[in-house]
């Protein structure tokens, strides 16, 4: 779907174009292919912000360039089946979010740009052979997701100083919550904390895996992935029903009833990501543009999910907090 038709479904305005001439028109563009790992509503923000980029380096959408839109709904199939589409439109650049989607690009095409604006552990999990020096056909931005774990869990004890069981769910179909998970388990140990884990792979996993923490915890990390973040209002229904504390990677989890995350401003990276699209499409070689690494970070504190929690949030961390949700 394009970005023009998306708004229009949301209650956006402008002017609908018939359909032969946009397609006649978007044929002489250069076109990139926006493989969205979760769905529109969770991206928008980000979407705002890579479209102005774009604009402030003079591509303007369906006048100077052309963006091809899809949603994966966090459905790992559908990562291949997108960037299988993308191969057969013959795009110029494919954006991609989350490592699983960019591996799934990477996997259909070695040719194509691919241009990674948030991957958890690009080196890590195989997509680049060094952050100095992408190689291949990719290149992008890293989330540092794995180095951010020991953070979280500071700020999770700060909270909860009593804290000795912390309960971790982890999808093991996404790569980088796979490492991410090590690293908490490995920070865990480091505080002192005993460690229960959950697993999921598909979205029918979800509840059987809270089923599971019953009774075994006192908070819960949630490791990053496409699955859990299209699925957030689940996730956090389910740790309130259970009255687990939350922790989080990306405020859009707090937006939907979590208690806490820390982690790099998604908005900033897409803003960042336009800027190697525009490099890419100037001509340069994605294996040439080193990744680069996160700049802005939030910390998000929702109080109304604290009260119902029964939590009393230490000033401290109020006043630390990037936003606070009452």
């Amino acid at each position: 779907m394009r970005r023009r038709e998306f708004i229009t479904l949301v209650g956006g305005t402008g002017t609908v174009w018939p359909l032969a001439a946009r397609a006649q028109q978007a044929a002489k563009l250069p076109t990139i292919g926006f493989l969205g790992a979760n769905n529109a509503s969770f991206a928008m923000a980000s979407i705002d912000a890579f479209v102005q980029r774009l604009r402030e380096l003079g591509w303007i959408e369906n006048r100077t360039v052309a963006i091809e839109y899809r949603w994966a709904e966090g459905r790992e199939a559908r990562f291949a089946e997108i960037a299988a589409e993308f191969v057969r439109l013959k795009v110029d650049v494919i954006l991609t979010y989350a490592t699983p989607s960019s591996i799934a690009a990477q996997k259909a095409t070695a040719v194509i740009p691919i241009v990674f604006a948030a991957a958890g552990d690009p080196v890590g999990t195989g997509l680049v052979a060094s952050l100095a020096r992408p190689g291949g056909n990719i290149t992008g931005l890293s989330i540092q997701q794995t180095d951010l774990a020991s953070k979280r869990l500071e700020i999770l004890r700060e909270l909860l100083p009593g804290l000795r069981t912390l309960a971790i769910l982890v999808d093991t179909g996404a790569p980088n919550a796979a490492l991410e998970s090590g690293e908490v388990q490995t920070a865990a140990h480091t505080l002192g904390f005993d460690m229960v884990t959950s697993k999921v792979r598909r979205v029918e996993d979800i509840a059987p895996a809270f089923d599971a923490l019953k009774g075994r915890a006192e908070a819960l990390y949630v490791c990053s992935s496409p699955l859990l973040t299209t699925n957030r209002i689940r996730v956090n229904n389910l740790a309130l029903g259970m009255r687990l504390p939350t922790m989080y990677g990306f405020r859009d989890y707090i937006e939907a009833g979590g208690l806490m995350a820390y982690g790099p401003n998604l908005p900033s990276l897409f803003r960042r990501a336009a800027d190697y699209v525009d490099k890419i499409l100037h001509g340069a070689k994605p294996g040439d543009l080193p990744v680069e690494q996160p700049t802005k970070f939030d910390f998000i504190i929702n109080l109304t999910t604290a009260k119902i929690l029964g939590l009393e949030v230490p000033p401290s961390l109020v006043a630390r907090a990037d936003e606070v949700i009452e």
